[in-house]
């Protein structure tokens, strides 16, 4: 038993001690700049020595993976919650709305998320990586309308729930950009609602919603 429990409280401290690691990280990345950050700084700013940064992450690369799977993963959950709805039946004008009200747009992530994709560009091993993150998200996404389809025709011009998934993600990327550089989070928000809404109804759910 008092292994168990020492084992226990072990386990606790090494999950705090890598949420904290995270959280110093991106606030580092997000100060600085991902290609400006260095091992030590990252364990300077969470209180922690090199023994703690090892003891849970590889390199700097394994730990913007794992920040990256912490935020696509909440990305995943807003926007599978939000086309849940009621059962198989997707309102998607009303999907749209609450997608938007919620979903993550973060201006300090995605300064790190930039950086951190020019830095994928220039090292195939990393792109690779980034992918398959991203894949995720496309899934959780391609899921959700995949099982709403046989009640919600997608527009022709999308193909399958998967095509569907991938134009949802590229207006987020494009959004997000724009974001970057004039800091209108609300703009962003009703821009994104409008791109959204094109892309998944032929026009008509949208005219009929408001």
């Amino acid at each position: 038993m008092a292994t168990e429990q020492t084992a226990g409280r072990v386990t606790r401290r090494r999950v705090r001690t890598r949420a904290n690691l995270l959280d110093a990280a991106f606030e580092v990345f997000a100060a600085k700049g991902f290609g400006r950050v260095s091992i030590e700084e990252v364990c300077e700013a969470a209180g922690y020595s090199r023994g703690a940064f090892y003891s849970n992450f590889d390199s700097l690369d394994e730990l913007f993976f794992a920040l990256y799977r912490q935020r696509a993963d909440l990305i995943a959950r807003q926007v599978a919650d939000a086309l849940a709805g009621d059962g198989p039946d997707l309102d998607v004008p009303a999907s749209v709305d609450r997608v938007t009200e919620v979903l993550l747009l973060d201006l300090d992530w995605l300064l790190v998320k930039t950086d951190f994709l020019v830095h994928a560009a220039r090292d195939p091993a990393v792109a690779q990586s980034l992918l398959e993150h991203r894949a995720r998200l496309r899934g959780a996404i391609a899921d959700r309308l995949a099982r709403a389809r046989g009640h919600t025709p997608l527009p022709a011009v999308l193909g399958d729930a998967d095509a569907a998934a991938r134009a949802v993600v590229a207006a987020y990327d494009g959004v997000t950009t724009q974001l970057l550089l004039d800091k209108d989070v609300d703009g962003a928000r009703a821009w994104l609602k409008q791109l959204l809404t094109a892309l998944l109804t032929d026009g008509s759910a949208s005219r009929t919603h408001s």
